[in-house]
């Protein structure tokens, strides 16, 4: 009996340790996912509509706790899909269509894989993702057939044949080609292809996808004949030729709502004619910090700080068709890395002793420095105001050209007036504590085309 016993409990012990050492089942293929800066796979999961536990199975080696860029994650679930997903940013005159025919991934695929529910949210600067087969042809010659143009025409002229565009650009047949509708040429002799009307050339905005507070530079280049106009969210573009294109510069307010807004790009003849391009383009969160300033209450009451703040969008509301800096912005200040407040911080101002609050958000930069330093001009121009005001104290705005200002504002003095030409570098004034402050210090701030910007991004960058 005892025997019998020792027997089973032994069988018992080898059936559960025969159990413990079977590997845990886990898909190791599958399309692979490149991981972007920032990503985490609590993102990457929700990305792709799988769960955490179903991601961390199929990478049974990933430490979620240190993905790193470049790193490949496999994504389950995804059946008949292989290859590298990747990542890419629509951008103006894309569509579904000509994003699949240029990838040669089908619309089935990229509207699953995205989760489309209509191809027009196809907004200009969403990140769509994309898989990719090893030795997969993406064509990145544009072209498309011109008004009463046949596809044996344009063939021709690519040197290529109907046939091969036909099947290329996923046409019915050789009989389907639209004018200006946007196809893939084999061959590489495109170009031509926009996604846009006849008038237009080229047409592109940067950088994408837009961000609370930034800058964007919209480029466009047409016709003989032509001339652009356009609007940009709800800004009027104004446009400037440079290079053999025609240029706006337009500040993202950073208090505008995150999501999709209009740009619309239009073409126009002496005679009237016109042609329009419309599409959504995608405004991204700036990430901004929040904080509480308890200050005097006659510097933030509506009463006193309206008018004052209407004086200054009149004066940088006006359009300078002269360009007068070249590259980038240098930094104002004498300590140029120290900052005390950035851009865009959401500000709730408390009156002292008072009831009054408004809330509003941070429209500069900062900079560190005691009383009496010196103030620099960071790129040439002209001074259009120098004087007091109640909030700013001291200010002196300086207009650079093309609708770009900086503003300097609670000096303790300032060295020029108003009709003064300004060059890089030149000390304009002195770090003071004037106006609404809680303490001496530079606030320098950039207006693009009527909005106030992210400084850090003209010391960074040279636009356009």
């Amino acid at each position: 009996m005892m025997y019998k016993r020792a027997v089973f409990i032994l069988v018992i012990i080898m059936v559960f340790t025969s159990i413990a050492a079977q590997p845990v089942s886990a898909q190791t293929s599958g399309p692979v996912y490149i991981v972007q800066a920032g990503d985490t796979l609590s993102f990457i999961a929700s990305r792709f509509n799988v769960s955490l536990n179903d991601l961390l199975a199929a990478n049974p080696a990933i430490d979620p706790n240190f993905l790193s860029e470049g790193q490949q994650v496999v994504i389950p679930g995804l059946e008949g899909v292989t290859g590298i997903l990747e990542t890419e940013v629509i951008t103006f005159g894309d569509s579904l269509r000509s994003l699949s025919r240029r990838t040669q991934v089908s619309d089935a695929q990229l509207i699953r894989l995205n989760r489309l529910v209509s191809p027009t949210e196809l907004y200009v600067g969403i990140s769509l993702i994309v898989p990719l087969q090893e030795g997969q042809t993406q064509f990145t010659s544009r072209t498309s057939t011109g008004t009463g143009e046949s596809l044996l025409e344009l063939a021709v002229k690519q040197g290529s044949d109907p046939w091969t565009l036909s099947s290329v650009n996923k046409l019915n047949g050789t009989w389907d080609a639209v004018p200006n509708d946007i196809l893939y040429s084999p061959t590489g002799n495109g170009g031509g292809g926009t996604g846009l009307p006849s008038a237009f050339v080229s047409a592109s905005i940067n950088p994408l996808p837009m961000i609370q507070g930034g800058t964007e530079v919209v480029r466009v280049q047409v016709k003989d004949g032509y001339t652009v106009s356009g609007t940009l969210v709800d800004r009027p573009l104004r446009f400037f030729p440079a290079n053999g294109e025609q240029v706006a510069l337009q500040g993202v307010h950073a208090l505008l709502d995150t999501g999709v807004y209009p740009l619309r790009l239009e073409a126009t003849l002496p005679d009237g004619t016109r042609q329009s391009y419309e599409q959504m383009v995608l405004v991204a969160s700036g990430n901004y910090y929040s904080e509480n300033l308890y200050v005097d209450p006659a510097t933030i009451d509506p009463a006193v700080t309206e008018p004052e703040t209407q004086q200054v969008i009149s004066i940088t509301n006006l359009v300078n068709s002269t360009k007068f800096w070249n590259g980038i912005f240098t930094s104002p200040a004498v300590y140029p890395d120290e900052f005390t407040s950035f851009y865009g911080t959401r500000r709730t101002y408390k009156g002292l002793n008072s009831d009054l609050t408004v809330e509003g958000f941070h429209t500069g930069l900062d900079f560190a420095g005691g009383e009496g330093l010196q103030i620099f001009a960071p790129a040439p121009g002209q001074v259009v105001f120098a004087g007091a005001l109640t909030v700013r104290g001291n200010a002196t705005i300086i207009d650079h050209g093309w609708g770009v200002y900086s503003g300097f504002w609670h000096q303790s003095q300032s060295y020029v007036n108003a009709g003064d030409f300004v060059e890089q570098g030149q000390v304009i004034g002195l770090v003071g504590g004037t106006g609404r402050v809680t303490g001496p210090h530079l606030h320098w701030e950039v207006w693009v085309n009527g909005v106030q910007v992210n400084p850090l991004d003209w010391l960074d960058q040279a636009y356009p």
